[in-house]
């Protein structure tokens, strides 16, 4: 499975943000689809499943997938700056469906920047 992420940017707090993940090579209703970020140093923790988000993102981004465009996407809203990071998608089996853990993912997207200023 490839994977092709988009729409990262730089926006201002308070603001909104588009993350897509295309698939190729692969159904994204067969997979264990997954969004993790990356902060400077430090190794990649999970953001957002279909069955999951982390607590400090709960209320604010929303995973969504295209099963005709075979796409996933995460709306990021109400952006702060701690949010300042580099976003990945991931694609797993079906039994990553309920993991956080990013060693449970086989696929990976080259990752997008999204910075928040305050």
């Amino acid at each position: 499975v490839q994977l092709q992420a988009s729409g990262g940017g730089l926006v201002q707090a308070g603001g909104s943000l588009r993350l897509s993940c295309a698939a190729s090579g692969g159904r994204i209703s067969r997979l264990a689809m997954t969004w993790f970020r990356q902060f400077p140093g430090k190794g990649r923790e999970f953001v957002a499943s279909f069955t999951d988000y982390a607590d400090d993102v709960k209320g604010r981004f929303t995973i969504s997938g295209d099963n005709t465009k075979n796409t996933v996407s995460l709306q990021m809203d109400s952006l702060k700056p701690e949010d300042t990071a580099v976003y990945y998608c991931a694609a797993g089996g079906l039994s990553s469906t309920y993991s956080r853990a990013p060693f449970d993912f086989h696929s990976w997207g080259q990752g997008t920047q999204v910075t928040v200023s305050s």
